[in-house]
């Protein structure tokens, strides 16, 4: 499952490659960006911790918001976030995985797998970005409804590629750290679900990693 993930991060960034060439490069290499987020100041600030051998796992449900370093926050509809922050003793490490999570929703038979960050990218929106003026006032010149309206729906706006891979860089630098990794970390993980968080009842993040196994209850 792993090697799964593995060949869909590097499928997924392959095509933002192809997508930005004759962009300017990024100042570090990409791998360098996956730092994850700060991790709170304890389990507790948390919605849900518990135990997994030596290590405490916290999480929080985020619905369809990322919340990224920078302290604004990004939106997908096709994926929900849950933030993680993972602890241990004193110069503790464990091998983290973003594989090694899944999602029960509504207490069915079938948990989501978790989605390499990579994925989300194509779905994920700034709230703060608007188009430019002209792009707006172009659509609405053409066609034959008198006074420059249109009879056809309008066409989507496409987002400038620097916003694009702006979006992807902030996405990439939130998401879980994985390899072997020094206590506490902490970063996103991403399920794909497209209803409404309203109509979440329960919800049940399960661990098995290398920590052992665990199972938080998360409020929708």
């Amino acid at each position: 499952m792993r090697l799964f993930h593995t060949v869909k991060i590097a499928l997924v960034a392959a095509a933002i490659c192809l997508k930005v060439q004759g962009q300017p490069a990024p100042a570090r290499d990409a791998q360098n960006e996956a730092k994850g987020l700060p991790p709170r100041a304890t389990p507790a600030d948390y919605q849900a911790h518990t135990q997994a051998g030596a290590v405490t796992i916290a999480a929080e449900f985020k619905g369809h918001s990322i919340p990224v370093v920078d302290g604004s926050t990004l939106t997908t509809e096709d994926y929900v976030v849950v933030e993680l922050g993972i602890f241990g003793p004193d110069a503790a490490r464990v091998k983290l995985a973003a594989g090694d999570f899944s999602l029960r929703i509504n207490k069915k038979k079938t948990a989501l797998e978790s989605q390499p960050f990579g994925l989300v990218m194509s779905s994920v929106k700034d709230p703060e970005w608007e188009p430019p003026k002209s792009a707006a006032k172009s659509k609405t010149s053409m066609g034959g409804g008198g006074e420059g309206e249109s009879k056809d729906p309008p066409a989507p706006v496409k987002v400038p590629l620097p916003v694009q891979r702006a979006m992807a860089q902030r996405v990439q630098k939130a998401a879980l750290p994985e390899g072997d990794r020094v206590l506490p970390q902490a970063g996103l993980i991403f399920f794909q679900h497209r209803g409404k968080v309203q109509n979440i009842q329960s919800l049940e993040l399960i661990y098995e990693g290398p920590a052992g196994k665990a199972t938080l209850n998360l409020q929708p």
